[in-house]
C-alpha cells in the first residue's frame, strides 16, 4: 500500500481496480484532493510504502501530473524501514513538458 501526505496535509492512497488502467495512484489522488480543497501550489510531496527494500518512486503518469504544478519541488522517496532520499521533481522528469509549453503554440 502507498500513502502520500500526513500531518494536516492532503493525503492520498492507491485506489486499485481489477482493470489496472482504471486504478489511481496515491500521488494523483493526493494532488487531486489538494486541488479540490483549494491548494494549487506545492513545495514537497512524501511518498511512502510498506512494500519492498527499494525506494518507492512515482510512475510516469504521476510525474506528469505533478509537473503541471512546476518542477521546483522536493519529492521524498521512502523505503519500508523509514529511510528516505529527496529528489527534485525536475530530476524525476527531465526535459519535461508543462503548461507553459502550451503558450508557445
Amino acid at each position: 500500500s502507498r500513502q502520500v501526505g500526513a500531518g494536516g496535509f492532503p493525503t492520498g492512497c492507491n485506489v486499485e481496480n481489477a482493470c489496472y488502467s482504471l486504478g489511481v495512484c496515491a500521488e494523483r489522488t493526493a494532488i487531486q484532493k489538494a486541488i479540490s480543497e483549494g491548494h494549487t501550489s506545492f513545495r514537497a510531496m512524501a511518498i511512502t510504502s510498506d512494500m519492498g527494500d527499494s525506494f518507492i518512486v512515482p510512475c510516469g503518469a504521476c510525474r506528469q501530473v505533478m509537473r503541471e504544478f512546476g518542477t521546483d519541488w522536493d519529492i521524498y522517496l521512502t523505503k519500508a524501514d523509514g529511510t528516505y532520499i529527496v529528489k527534485r521533481l525536475e530530476e524525476l522528469l527531465p526535459l519535461s513538458f508543462g503548461p507553459e509549453d502550451l503558450k508557445k503554440v
